[in-house]
């Protein structure tokens, strides 16, 4: 689909403004902010963004979080988590739906966002298997993330050495469910990850391939030093992340979500 417009404003504007404001990180396609761009570009909800500066205090006592995204409505209480912000989304426009109304299906859409977006979740241990790479001397090419970051990235993500091991382990499994989860859907005549519609598990695991391939740089624009980053796959990983996790992608990116990307 096409770019919607995004009203970027400073903080101080971003403060002063009502309504709906979300910060969101800059020149990265960080899969959390656009997993909830992405929420509010399919509700239609007009909002105001502001970028995230890490080093602002004042920013980081507003939003209660030294992390983006952070949505925050009038002037309620900031919505930090993706699952804040899709039930805040919900609330203020519930039609279309991202969750299913029937109760064992919202269930099990939950669970899975919880998968790809969640603490030890998809994104969560692929950047922590980044760390234990890059910690262990693995380079780049082999999926380590340079030291410095490595270092900020393991005391963020709360990372143990003794679990080092284990993170990779833990996101080859979760490719592995989520591309049989869509191959049983495709089976069924459904390129969704629940029923025939989609559903927030859509967005999320579209926005969540940026870790391991972004999409082409005419439609993410991003530093082409981090596509490298994001890129970086051992040889496990890489035989894990199934055709099927990017042909889904590309299938929810243009039907249902802005291109190019607005970073």
């Amino acid at each position: 689909m096409s770019s919607q417009a995004i009203n970027y404003l400073d903080f101080d504007q971003t403060q002063q403004q009502t309504g709906l404001r979300m910060v969101v990180v800059k020149g990265l396609p960080s899969p959390w902010g656009e997993a909830a761009k992405g929420i509010l570009h399919i509700k239609q909800l007009e909002w105001s963004a502001c970028y995230h500066d890490p080093r602002s205090r004042e920013m980081s006592a507003w939003t209660g979080s030294r992390s983006a995204p952070v949505a925050i409505y009038n002037n309620e209480a900031p919505a930090e988590s993706l699952l804040d912000i899709l039930l805040l989304a919900e609330r203020l426009a519930p039609q279309p739906a991202l969750l299913p109304q029937d109760p064992a299906q919202r269930e099990l859409a939950i669970s899975l966002c919880q998968d790809l977006c969640g603490e030890m979740g998809l994104g969560w241990t692929r950047r922590l298997d980044g760390v234990q790479k890059g910690l262990n001397g693995k380079s780049l090419s082999e999926g380590g993330y340079p030291e410095p970051i490595a270092q900020y990235l393991a005391q963020k993500y709360g990372y143990e050495a003794e679990r080092g091991p284990d993170y990779s382990k833990l996101t080859i499994n979760l490719l592995k469910s989520l591309s049989t989860r869509l191959k049983d859907q495709q089976a069924n005549g459904q390129p969704f990850y629940i029923g025939d519609s989609i559903t927030a598990v859509d967005i999320y695991s579209a926005a969540f391939m940026a870790y391991f391939k972004p999409l082409p740089a005419e439609q993410c624009p991003m530093h082409e030093p981090m596509r490298a980053v994001f890129e970086a796959l051992d040889e496990e990983t890489k035989a894990a992340l199934d055709s099927i996790l990017l042909e889904h992608r590309d299938y929810i990116y243009n039907h249902y979500l802005a291109l190019p990307l607005s970073l």
